[in-house]
């Protein structure tokens, strides 16, 4: 029995020393401070510090090309003209501004955060077209300054452009309509469109809009399209948090292994005679062969491609499963279809990533086709008529990410590839050119780092702009022989550094085979001590789709990585097996058991860390990701308990047959349900294996998400309350995907989980995140 004394001892060398009841010291009170300062290093608080960032460049169609250049007083829009090789202001700043406030009647203009995504110049750069918040304005700044605008909300409006500008696109009741742009006369081009069987329909299931997804002819007089059947197509439900009754929230949305799913009948429409021509062939699949929709850009129809003379279209239809694609070319005005070629890939057939990589050449009679047939994506040269193969392009190991640009008449063609320089970092991006006949294949772009190129609509110049994960941007423009054009600018992070900003640390591990090399990113705290022990968390994404540590180029902040870091943290992510810009054996590593999740690499990398680094305490293992991510870390909480401690899964599409079709079965192939009721999908649904879970585990989903639907979750959730297990769960009220508004309320929240369950230390209570409205602001004054 202890008297009464020695407990009052015993409590005071508790208060004294930290300890706890179980015998655990207990950690750090942080406080809101500990927090701001972490909140420093997101991305809407250190990139406004890093000036003469070039985001984007758009070519001009008399061979300039435009960017916007931020610096600590604002943003100038910059035109770049590599003929007379100047760069200078693309407008009075001024006086566009007091233009734009006079028009706007109420709105106040600066001319320092104009906020411009669009521009066009005319009449040597007197007049200025420029789109700001979906108003376009159209002004004249040859004496005073004058802007004229029409806005657009939503709907139709504006259209997809003809070629010649003169004609814009748009859906009406399922059916196709063009609207003369100089008029604004309208004319409906099909009748037969009805409800969930309409023309041009943007609808994947998981992305659905009112745009409409055409291909015009060259000559602005055809459009093709399709007429997209999803009438036996099973609903998606959404209902909305309200004070009173609900709207039932009711669109189309095909899940894996559905016995019906969104079909194409293609049709090419003769925009003066209202002719509709339906292509001769069944219906295809809704697929690409580079992502799960046939539009994966914004409105551009992927996988068709006109001919220059307007009389033929060729395009390429994928089979459901992803494993066989074919060329095929109609004749627009009969309807006629000829098969040219087609593929069959043991797995799944890709053209490409990002970009669909084959080209229509009827000039020469031929065809250029993407394969990764030799394990590596290459490109190789056809017979248009017979379909048989003239010779292959591209050589060597690595792979054609992109092809950008190609000169039919000099016969070479242009082209982003991925792991072709020994010795340097397998992901980052050089420009090549390579002949059609496979010689004179040359690296354009020799710089050790990652460049991200954009040539110019007549080929002869593109802009370069190149960095590294460590080693900011250099900008400038070269000839398309690789020839040093202009310097055009160089990123300046002079005031980040002065704030306290460091690099992240690039990282190299060996996967779970012990030989194949993986790369990363690895965050440590500013003021990191080697004399401490950090927990390390793993933000994860584990593809086959994309990857954890996203491009390398150069950005300031990566997600929250540095700012959890900053919390007394390492933060490690690691592009694992199964991830894509590798080599085909390595992206399709665990095709058909998506349930992989590229864990059993991530705990590799992460042992070999803890060992190179004595300062990673591994007993402290959290990982966290969204959508894939939050899958994978669901998983790795469930296939790996006593490794993983703590986990935050977001978003996570837990079962893959609760998700729209087309992406699982690109990946894991086509749903097979056994007689005894088992399926080829069991070993990937998440919620098969709640029972396993020993850790902290945080769920969370917005309920009005369309991309991936909450029930994903509540079926963990479900499994976990019948396994009897203890978890946290956090539902977003009509957020979507992405949580809009709720994004800075969900970050605290994840901080504050892994702070208390990871570090044992104790959050500050109901820390404010800076207001998502203010964030936006930040994004849009300083892009």
């Amino acid at each position: 029995m202890i008297r009464r004394r020695s407990l009052c001892v015993v409590a005071v060398i508790a208060l004294v020393f930290g300890w706890t009841g179980n015998g655990r010291a207990q950690g750090k009170v942080l406080t809101d401070a500990v927090y701001a300062r972490a909140e420093k290093f997101m991305g809407y608080n250190v990139n406004p510090l890093v000036y003469h960032t070039v985001h984007s460049v758009h070519w001009l169609d008399d061979g300039r090309f435009w960017y916007f250049d931020r610096d600590a007083s604002g943003v100038t829009y910059m035109v770049v003209d590599p003929a007379k090789k100047t760069r200078e202001p693309a407008f009075d700043h001024a006086k566009l501004a007091a233009a734009l406030t006079e028009a706007a009647a109420g709105r106040t203009f600066d001319p320092h955060h104009l906020e411009i995504t669009e521009l066009k110049l005319s009449d040597g750069d007197r007049e200025v077209d420029v789109t700001i918040r979906e108003v376009t304005m159209y002004c004249d700044l040859s004496g005073k300054g004058k802007c004229t605008a029409e806005e657009h909300k939503g709907g139709p409006e504006p259209g997809t452009l003809s070629p010649d500008g003169k004609k814009a696109a748009f859906i009406r009741d399922w059916n196709l309509w063009v609207r003369d742009v100089t008029t604004g006369k309208e004319t409906q081009l099909t009748t037969d469109g009805v409800e969930n069987f309409g023309y041009a329909t943007d609808n994947a299931g998981w992305k659905r809009t009112d745009s409409a997804i055409v291909a015009w002819s060259p000559d602005s007089k055809k459009i093709a399209t399709f007429q997209q059947d999803e009438r036996k197509v099973g609903n998606m439900y959404l209902v909305p948090v309200t004070n009173g009754h609900s709207d039932l929230v009711t669109w189309k949305y095909p899940l894996a292994g559905d016995k019906n799913v969104a079909m194409i009948e293609r049709v090419i429409i003769d925009v003066g005679q209202r002719k509709v021509v339906r292509l001769e062939m069944p219906a295809d699949f809704h697929r690409s062969t580079i992502c799960d929709d046939v539009s994966c850009e914004d409105t551009t129809w992927d996988d068709v491609e006109w001919g220059p003379d307007s009389k033929t279209l060729a395009f390429a239809s994928t089979s459901r499963d992803h494993k066989q694609v074919w060329l095929r070319v109609a004749d627009a005005a009969t309807g006629d279809v000829r098969t040219v070629y087609t593929e069959t890939a043991p797995k799944f057939f890709e053209s490409g990533n990002g970009k669909v990589n084959w080209k229509y050449l009827p000039g020469s009679n031929e065809f250029l086709w993407f394969s990764e047939r030799s394990n590596w994506g290459q490109m190789y040269l056809y017979d248009l008529t017979t379909g048989k193969l003239k010779n292959q392009i591209t050589h060597g190991e690595g792979n054609v990410s992109q092809m950008l640009y190609v000169d039919p008449k000099a016969r070479v063609l242009y082209f982003v590839g991925v792991g072709k320089e020994t010795g340097r970092d397998p992901y980052f991006e050089h420009y090549y050119s390579v002949r059609f006949d496979g010689t004179d294949q040359k690296l354009l772009t020799p710089e050790d780092a990652d460049h991200d190129i954009t040539p110019s609509p007549d080929g002869r110049y593109f802009a370069d702009v190149y960095s590294t994960p460590t080693e900011p941007q250099t900008a400038v423009v070269r000839g398309n022989d690789g020839a040093l054009d202009m310097d055009v600018t160089k990123q300046d992070i002079t005031t980040l550094v002065a704030a306290g900003w460091k690099p992240l640390t690039p990282i190299t591990v060996k996967a779970r085979d012990g030989k194949t090399d993986l790369y990363g990113y690895m965050f440590k705290p500013t003021d990191f001590d080697p004399a401490r022990k950090y927990p390390i968390i793993n933000y994860i994404y584990p593809g086959p789709w994309s990857s954890s540590c996203g491009s390398r180029h150069f950005s300031a902040a990566h997600v929250d990585d540095q700012a959890l870091a900053e919390l007394g943290f390492v933060v490690v992510c690691i592009d694992g097996m199964g991830t894509p810009s590798r080599s085909k054996a390595f992206h399709e590593f665990y095709y058909g058991n998506l349930g992989d999740d590229t864990i059993p690499d991530q705990i590799a990398g992460m042992k070999q860390l803890a060992a190179r680094y004595p300062w990673i305490d591994l007993d402290r293992a959290g990982i966290w990701g969204h959508s894939g991510g939050g899958y994978a870390t669901a998983s790795a909480m469930f296939h790996f308990p006593d490794f993983f401690k703590v986990g935050i899964s977001e978003s996570g599409n837990h079962d893959n047959r609760d998700y729209e079709d087309d992406w699982a079965e690109k990946w894991s192939g086509l749903v097979v349900t056994n007689p005894n009721g088992t399926s080829n999908y069991d070993s990937q649904a998440n919620q098969s294996f709640a029972k396993n879970l020993k850790g902290h585990l945080l769920l969370a989903h917005g309920t009005m998400d369309d991309n991936v639907p909450m029930n994903n979750t509540l079926l963990v959730v479900d499994a976990l309350i019948k396994a009897n297990k203890d978890f946290d769960l956090i539902l977003l009220p009509n957020q979507r995907h992405g949580y809009g508004p709720d994004s800075q309320y969900m970050m605290r929240r994840r901080w504050d989980y892994f702070v208390r369950y990871l570090a044992g230390d104790t959050p500050p209570h109901e820390y404010e995140m800076k207001p998502w409205n203010d964030v936006l602001e930040i994004y849009a004054q300083n892009p």
